[in-house]
């Protein structure tokens, strides 16, 4: 995806253009952070984390936060929701910073920062809830539109006369490893090689992590193939590869 964006920003007359071909996955490799969008704060399938004290919680949060004072953070590993894609906000951002290394020191998969905390809330019109945090955090997965379950993905991996796997990572990722009985087709080739895919056949997405997969899939879509996606990081490495759901 960045080297074809990166082709467009060339067409478009920019000279100075540089690809991070390892993207997003790539970066978390690194250690660095990853902030959270405004609406995935406010409709996405999270765990909202508040770090400021049980007093500044009560006084206003962000709606569907739940209060983890960053002075008891640590005590709550056991029984959080490590598959919960889960965004934190403190009074500062090196504040949040700690909470969102302590959480994902815990195998939580996907963790972001909401930069600003409740200020930044309030300064782009949205309002604050009050009184005190839910008992519990209850979280539970759920499916997008036109996105296929693991569990079925792995078992069309093993055959299938009415499903086959479209993996659209770039040729370079397929070299390090690809899923069994896939087909490769690279994102950026899609729309010019949709016809060598098996007429028929529903085709189940993916990429590294799902985003690739859900812009191949608007590309199937206009030529009227049926297809989901399969939202998880697949990682490759030395022709071995793991789907880490």
């Amino acid at each position: 995806m960045s080297p074809h964006s990166a082709g467009l920003a060339k067409k478009m007359g920019y000279t100075n253009v540089r690809v991070m071909l390892e993207g997003i996955p790539g970066w978390k490799k690194a250690g660095k952070s990853l902030t959270a969008s405004e609406k995935f704060v406010q409709t996405g399938n999270i765990v909202l984390v508040d770090l400021r004290t049980k007093e500044e919680y009560e006084a206003g949060h962000i709606p569907r936060a739940h209060s983890i004072p960053m002075a008891s953070l640590a005590s709550k590993e056991d029984g959080f929701p490590i598959k919960a894609p889960t965004v934190v906000y403190a009074n500062s951002f090196v504040e949040a910073q700690k909470g969102y290394e302590m959480i994902k020191e815990w195998g939580v998969k996907t963790v972001s920062i909401w930069p600003g905390g409740d200020k930044s809330w309030t300064a782009a019109g949205k309002k604050l809830a009050t009184g005190p945090t839910p008992a519990a955090i209850k979280w539970v997965r759920q499916m997008g539109k036109g996105e296929v379950g693991l569990a079925e993905f792995k078992k069309v991996m093993e055959g299938s006369e009415t499903q086959a796997i479209l993996d659209v990572r770039t040729k370079d990722e397929v070299q390090s490893g690809a899923l069994k009985n896939s087909i490769s087709i690279p994102l950026d080739e899609i729309e010019k090689r949709y016809t060598e895919l098996p007429k028929g056949k529903e085709m189940l997405i993916h990429c590294s992590t799902g985003a690739r997969a859900e812009m191949a899939k608007a590309a199937l879509d206009k030529a009227g193939i049926k297809s989901r996606v399969l939202i998880a990081d697949v990682e490759c490495e030395q022709g071995k590869c793991e789907i880490k759901d």
